[in-house]
């Protein structure tokens, strides 16, 4: 029995999904206790601002070279090394005393985190057939969203029962169990139960790395993937993560609390939209239609802004926010047409590739968006001006993203009999 015909495939897709969950609460879940780090540190808030985006900078700089590695070396050592670093690092941020702990930690989750992905949908590939992988990765989506879920509501009442410190030490005990569990799951288990194909992966021939890079980027559907996944993750990630709550205080009148909803809205459409369009895609067979009716939708819901002057009612402000979001969860599609346009041995390094523009555009978003909010309000002295032109930004972003679905070349190679 083969791997992709076995039982077995599922423990590895439960054990490999739960682990991304902890992982993925964990980018978001320190800043549950801004304001204690502040007191028990005694830093600014610009501190606190460069401690939480440290982690995403070096994330998004790790894609590519984590891609590489993981095609040249396998993803199952990466994913076991990052979840059990994961957990190093959150454990040490429990039992920080200093600032330069908390950076040390985070740094370290950082690394970690960076192969949480990009082996994920490696390990998925390999386990499942191409028609399966396609359903599959938008659950895999939906369970990075449930993550950011987890590190709200749930995370926070753990951090009110245990205190600050014993709530992130006890999850960073059990991503390190997970790491241990990953290990028995991905690699001593299946070489008892598939002996035979442990043969198959010494015998690819290795390709040197400067001429896979310099392959890849020039490869015209890489770059299209590449372009597909920043037009729709900036939008979400940049714009909710740094501008949502204060545009809905400044044009709304809203509560910090209130205007956070905004946020919440944005992650119920991540959670269906990932799903939902993995589902979707694999009914109709391809990938490149759903996605392209996607971008369009989330292009017509930034524009919508512009139609409304950068303020439109209540009830469509909802609906759009949940369309941004739905556009981000959607963007699972990204990695399964990965898996269907380049073949086993580079779906690494391509997904890291097409990863690093979907953060690229998340770090780009909020600088440009702030930028041309103060130039247009320092003009005219108002902000609402000042909001309407900052939506310029997320509309070129989507339109790009438009641009690089449309260039993507569909392979349908075996995706009905599911090979």
């Amino acid at each position: 029995m083969d791997k992709q015909n076995s039982k077995y495939r599922w423990l590895v897709f439960v054990v490999v999904l739960f682990t991304y969950l902890l992982m993925a609460s964990q980018r978001t879940a320190p800043g549950l206790i801004t304001d204690q780090l502040m007191r028990d540190f005694h830093v600014t808030a610009a501190t606190i601002g460069l401690l939480t985006s440290i982690q995403f900078f070096v994330y998004t700089s790790l894609q590519i070279p984590m891609g590489i590695l993981a095609d040249r070396y396998g993803p199952n050592f990466f994913l076991i090394f990052g979840s059990t670093l994961t957990g190093l690092g959150t454990i040490i941020y429990s039992f920080g005393t200093h600032e330069y702990v908390l950076f040390f930690s985070r740094i370290l989750t950082g690394v970690g985190d960076a192969t949480i992905w990009v082996n994920m949908v490696l390990i998925l590939a390999q386990w499942f057939h191409r028609k399966e992988f396609v359903r599959l990765i938008g659950l895999a989506g939906m369970t990075g969203s449930l993550g950011f879920l987890l590190a709200t509501v749930p995370f926070s009442a753990w951090i009110d029962l245990l205190g600050w410190r014993m709530a992130f030490l006890s999850a960073g005990l059990l991503l390190c169990f997970c790491g241990f569990v990953l290990y028995i799951v991905l690699e001593k288990k299946p070489k008892t139960l598939f002996v035979a194909e442990q043969v198959v992966d010494i015998t690819n021939q290795r390709e040197k790395t400067s001429m896979l890079i310099r392959r890849i980027f020039s490869n015209r559907q890489a770059w299209a993937l590449f372009l597909c996944h920043f037009g729709v993750v900036g939008g979400y990630v940049g714009f909710i993560s740094s501008w949502a709550v204060p545009y809905g205080m400044n044009m709304y009148d809203m509560t910090r609390s209130g205007a956070s909803q905004l946020i919440m809205i944005g992650l119920i459409g991540a959670l269906i939209g990932a799903p939902l369009a993995s589902w979707v895609s694999s009914k109709l067979e391809t990938i490149k239609r759903p996605y392209i009716v996607i971008h369009l939708i989330v292009l017509l819901g930034w524009c919508s802004f512009l139609l409304f002057n950068g303020q439109p009612s209540f009830n469509l402000l909802m609906l759009l926010f949940f369309i941004i979001g739905f556009g981000y969860g959607a963007s699972a599609l990204t990695f399964a047409a990965v898996r269907q346009a380049f073949p086993l041995n580079e779906a690494g390094v391509v997904s890291g590739f097409a990863n690093t523009g979907g953060f690229l555009s998340a770090v780009l978003l909020p600088i440009i968006f702030g930028n041309l909010l103060d130039h247009f309000q320092a003009i005219s002295g108002n902000v609402s001006d000042g909001y309407y032109y900052g939506f310029i930004a997320p509309v070129m972003f989507s339109i790009i993203g438009l641009v690089g679905v449309l260039l993507f070349k569909e392979k349908r190679i075996d995706i009905v009999q599911g090979k």
